[in-house]
């Protein structure tokens, strides 16, 4: 459980020292050990108004935050108080009560100024404490505060996470709760009736038209507008006769006028009822320690010199309006040119395209936003950071160029760079094979998209770079060819005298076998002549085998011849002697 806060009386928060913001180590020690969300309420107006009053109310007292009953004004700096929240539970009200702003005698506007904006920009809920009526001096003077509250909190976002979107800014802004003290007006409009909201609408409405007239009645109800989403008005009756105001934190509700007692009741309900949490960019909810941690950050960056000090408050909302206007447009230019730009660009004149096309939209945010820019000094120096930031562009996509390109080539050329290590080209034309490697690599490295402007220049540095290697190489390649050379001289010699003796050993077989074959030739010729004589031989032997045959065959038949014949002779003789011997017998 969170522990208990007790503080019976307020405590002097922030207060000015010979012009320098001093905050007090007691309250800060009470905030730090606060450990529930805080709702911070803060009340701004002009001195002798009767702001502590209504700060009393809100914490349930009569007395504590000093009332005074004359023309001298009684608080001085910003002062605390630290209360259960009485509709809340387990949340801290958180009061700051502030020194009246014109005071006479403080004759001090710089204090005055950063009294109203520290309360702006600590507090959930801003109550802007005016008399009699609204009128445009109180505008122009909350108009002019916002803007320096914009200013310190856009000076010190790093710390506190920048407002990022609209719903964030909603939460990071204060509700605005404008009190009206003594009215005196009819709430009437057009013969209509209105409530206090509807006046306090009207009063910030902006008119219809474009001349400067009206634009300058129309910027300050803007920015209001813009700044406070959340607005309340509320009016207040004079509390009682004059003559008894200077015992006011005396008096009881009896003694009041019941209007304004109501009155009083109805602002309390509601800054109890609808005030919301302290929160800061994100969403996040503001603990004791948080707001302890607010309130060092701005008054520190005040210290600084970070919130303009101007004696003339048009001169003030001028620069800080015109500053604001060179902020969104640098804003402007940074998110286009964060959109359209691709870095690298693959040339100059297309980044210069971007830029002047950018360029031109942030010159037209700021001729938008700008006001009372006379000698046109926020206009020059937009130009100079526009030329500053085109050059930063150049120089970054020379880089971006550089780098993309060196990854390329590193990564293309590496498995080149391998193959050399590995010495794949140290032999005879290595150096021809390694030159048609490399415009292969080349020709894959133009092919690649957006190298940018440094895509030639890089190609040639990688290459000077690797020139020795490719030295190196033609050399390795000239001695090693060389070197083949000779072992294929040396070679085709051996061949050659292998092939001689190889043609001679063939000349000579060839000769030895001409010698063989004609041998077998002469000796095939004494046989076949051999054979011819024999059988020259045998066919005579036939033939005159043949003729005594045929002479014997001749014989034969001149024998038989010669037996027939002899034989017919015989025959013949024969029958003669037959035919005697029968003549004979006869």
């Amino acid at each position: 459980m969170a522990p208990v806060v007790h503080m019976p009386e307020p405590l002097c928060l922030i207060e000015n020292i010979n012009g320098r913001l001093l905050v007090n180590p007691k309250a800060l020690k009470i905030l730090s050990a606060i450990q529930q969300p805080v709702v911070v309420v803060a009340i701004v107006g002009l001195y002798r108004t009767g702001k502590s009053y209504l700060m009393n109310k809100l914490a349930g007292k009569n007395k504590g935050f000093s009332v005074g009953s004359t023309v001298q004004s009684h608080t001085k700096g910003i002062w605390m108080w630290c209360v259960p929240h009485p509709e809340k539970p387990n949340h801290i009200l958180v009061l700051l009560d502030t020194e009246g702003l014109g005071d006479i005698e403080k004759g001090d506007k710089k204090s005055d100024t950063q009294i109203f904006v520290l309360a702006l920009l600590l507090s959930s809920t801003f109550v802007y404490n005016t008399m009699n009526t609204i009128d445009q001096r109180a505008i122009d003077l909350l108009h002019y505060v916002t803007e320096l509250s914009n200013l310190l909190r856009t000076v010190t976002s790093p710390d506190l996470d920048g407002v990022d979107n609209a719903a964030d800014f909603v939460s990071v802004c204060p509700d605005l709760v404008w009190t009206v003290r003594d009215f005196y007006l009819d709430l009437e409009a057009n013969g209509q009736l209105i409530t206090a909201d509807e006046y306090l609408e009207n009063s910030l409405r902006p008119k219809q038209g474009t001349d400067q007239h009206l634009q300058n009645f129309n910027l300050p109800r803007l920015c209001i507008q813009k700044f406070f989403p959340i607005k309340e008005c509320f009016i207040f009756d004079l509390p009682t006769h004059r003559k008894k105001l200077a015992q006011l934190e005396t008096l009881h509700n009896d003694d009041l006028d019941p209007e304004f007692v109501q009155q009083v009741a109805d602002f309390c309900s509601y800054i109890f009822s609808h005030s919301k949490t302290k929160t800061v960019s994100g969403g996040i909810k503001v603990n004791g320690s948080h707001l302890e941690s607010l309130v060092l950050t701005y008054v520190n960056a005040i210290n600084s010199g970070d919130l303009p000090c101007m004696e003339n408050e048009v001169l003030a909302l001028a620069q800080i309006k015109n500053l604001a206007a060179l902020q969104k447009a640098i804003a402007h230019y940074d998110h286009q040119m964060g959109q359209k730009v691709q870095l690298p660009t693959e040339t100059l004149q297309e980044l210069l395209d971007l830029h002047r096309a950018s360029e031109k939209g942030a010159m037209e945010v700021f001729m938008k936003n700008s006001f009372e820019d006379i000698d046109q000094g926020f206009q020059e120096k937009l130009e100079t950071l526009l030329e500053t930031k085109q050059n930063d562009f150049c120089k970054r996509n020379l880089e971006a160029s550089l780098n993309r390109c060196s990854a390329l080539l590193q990564d293309i050329f590496c498995p080149l760079e391998e193959d050399v290590k590995q010495g794949i080209y140290s032999k005879p034309g290595g150096h021809r094979l390694f030159l048609q490697k490399r415009e292969e690599l080349k020709a894959k490295y133009y092919q690649e998209p957006r190298k940018g402007i440094q895509a030639e220049e890089a190609l040639q540095k990688y290459l000077q770079s690797k020139e020795f290697e490719c030295v190196t190489i033609w050399q390795t390649d000239l001695i090693l060819t060389a070197r083949e050379e000779e072992m294929e001289e040396a070679r085709a010699k051996a061949e050659f005298m292998k092939a001689e003796t190889q043609r001679l050993g063939a000349i000579l077989m060839q000769h030895q076998q001409m010698m063989e074959q004609r041998e077998r030739l002469h000796r095939e010729q004494v046989r076949q002549m051999e054979i011819n004589r024999v059988y020259q031989q045998a066919l005579q032997q036939r033939a005159q085998e043949r003729r005594l045959k045929e002479e014997a065959e001749k014989l034969k038949e001149r024998f038989q011849a010669e037996s027939r014949k002899l034989q017919d002779e015989i025959q013949h003789l024969q029958r003669n002697d037959s035919a005697d011997d029968t003549c004979i017998l006869l």
